[in-house]
């Protein structure tokens, strides 16, 4: 049976990821205009690895105009991270529930950092346009249509095993 107490918590992942996509999206808009750049970096790289849908790479030009900037923002995506594990660890009581708060949270923290990006500034053009999902431990890269889809996933999937209950082994 599923507890009421279940679905607040479920709700208040999806609240906090649909937050976070914002806090993710002001952050992207104000760095772009800031630094006059709208993912120009993705022009002259090395292919590390091709998956077809998204692509590792290596830049062969620097990534933002100050060095520095690039390394605070690897720090702030590893924090992004630890924020997205703490909520979950805080949202499940057991594994299950932690792994599914997890996915929750990441995956409405992803796609409404698109929605929001398309709000603020009418980017992504379509869903194919290249965009660079990460950057830990190197740059990640593709069409935005990408992290939609696997975020879609992750959100029903998360959304499964956070309300699907803990079976006990005898």
């Amino acid at each position: 049976m599923m507890h009421k107490q279940h679905l607040t918590k479920l709700s208040s992942l999806y609240i906090f990821g649909i937050a976070f996509g914002f806090v993710e999206a002001t952050v992207v808009y104000y760095l772009r205009h800031l630094m006059i750049t709208h993912a120009a970096y993705t022009t002259h790289y090395k292919t590390l690895l091709n998956l077809g849908f998204m692509t590792f790479i290596k830049p062969l030009n620097a990534v933002t105009v100050n060095p520095h900037i690039y390394h605070v923002e690897m720090f702030r995506e590893a924090a992004t991270i630890i924020m997205l594990l703490a909520i979950s660890f805080i949202a499940g009581s057991n594994r299950r529930q932690r792994i599914g708060a997890f996915l929750v949270s990441f995956a409405c923290w992803d796609i409404m950092y698109y929605v929001f990006l398309k709000v603020l500034e009418n980017w992504p053009a379509t869903l194919f346009t290249k965009d660079v999902f990460f950057l830990i431990p190197v740059p990640w890269i593709g069409p935005v249509i990408t992290p939609v889809v696997i975020s879609t996933i992750l959100l029903i999937l998360g959304t499964k095993l956070y309300l699907s209950p803990q079976h006990h082994k005898h």
